[in-house]
C-alpha cells in the first residue's frame, strides 16, 4: 500500500473508529463524513508544516477568546479563536 494511505487508515482507526461502537451502516457513514470534515478542514497535519489542508476560515486571528467545537459527541475537538468585531 501507499504510505499515505497507511497513515490515513491508522489515523482514522486510532482517532475515531476504535473508540466507537456502530449499530448500523448509517452510523458508520455519519462518523466517516464527520471525521473527513475534521481531517481536511480542522486538523493540522505534520507533513504540511502543522497547517490545515483546507481551512474553513480565510484567515485565523491571533487574538480573541479561544473556543472549542466538538464533533462526534466530543470525540473530536477543534479549537479556534473568535473573531473580534470592529
Amino acid at each position: 500500500m501507499n504510505a499515505f494511505d497507511e497513515r490515513f487508515v491508522r489515523t482514522i482507526k486510532d482517532e475515531c473508529l476504535s473508540r466507537m461502537i456502530f449499530f448500523d451502516e448509517g452510523m458508520l457513514r455519519r462518523a466517516l463524513v464527520e471525521f473527513m470534515v475534521h481531517y481536511h478542514e480542522e486538523r493540522p497535519h505534520q507533513g504540511l508544516g502543522n497547517v490545515v489542508p483546507k481551512p474553513s476560515r480565510d484567515s485565523m486571528p491571533n487574538d480573541g477568546a479561544v473556543l472549542r467545537r466538538e464533533r462526534l459527541g466530543g470525540l473530536l475537538s477543534y479549537y479556534y479563536r473568535k473573531r473580534r468585531t470592529a
